[in-house]
């Protein structure tokens, strides 16, 4: 069985990323015990991977380079914000466990839009958030093999996406 549309497809890689200056990082590490699924042709992954496992079959290796335009794209300062922390309150009392530093929150912009920011810094400004990907402005380094290959449930291609075992898990 070949990688294919509305295939469901385990990897395992691994990922450097490379921001122009000092040189290539391990970033993340994936095995085959662990290995990513995802649903093939649904713009699920980013398209110059997806064009590097498609027709590969189980055992297969696969690497590519992504440079940071066709990945998540440059790193961008108006992406950052500084929010009240009254926009942070629940049942009106400030929730110190989730202003830490370091923390993704998801948000909704003025327009509904879902994003996901990490908190920079919190002082008596309000909580900076920057809501770049976190390898926005990095270029991307995949070396990995195909574990498996499925063919895709029903739901899951009306849904878009990989459904765990037992289900629907979102």
């Amino acid at each position: 069985m070949k990688a294919e549309k509305d295939k469901v497809i385990a990897i395992s890689y691994q990922l450097k990323v490379d921001d122009g200056e000092s040189g290539q990082e391990l970033f993340e590490q994936v095995s085959e015990e662990q290995a990513f699924h995802f649903l093939f042709g649904h713009q699920n992954i980013l398209p110059m991977l997806e064009e590097a496992i498609k027709g590969k079959e189980v055992g297969e290796e696969f690497s590519v380079f992504i440079d940071f335009e066709n990945g998540y794209g440059d790193y961008d300062e108006n992406k950052k914000a500084v929010i009240p922390k009254s926009n942070f309150k629940e049942d009106g009392k400030k929730n110190k466990a989730i202003l830490k530093v370091g923390n993704v929150i998801p948000m909704q912009d003025d327009k509904g839009n879902q994003m996901r920011g990490e908190i920079t810094k919190v002082d008596y400004k309000g909580v900076h958030m920057d809501f770049n990907p976190p390898l926005a402005g990095y270029d991307l380094y995949f070396e990995g093999k195909i574990v498996s290959i499925r063919e895709a449930e029903k739901e899951e291609i009306e849904h878009g996406h990989v459904h765990g075992p037992g289900g629907h898990h979102h």
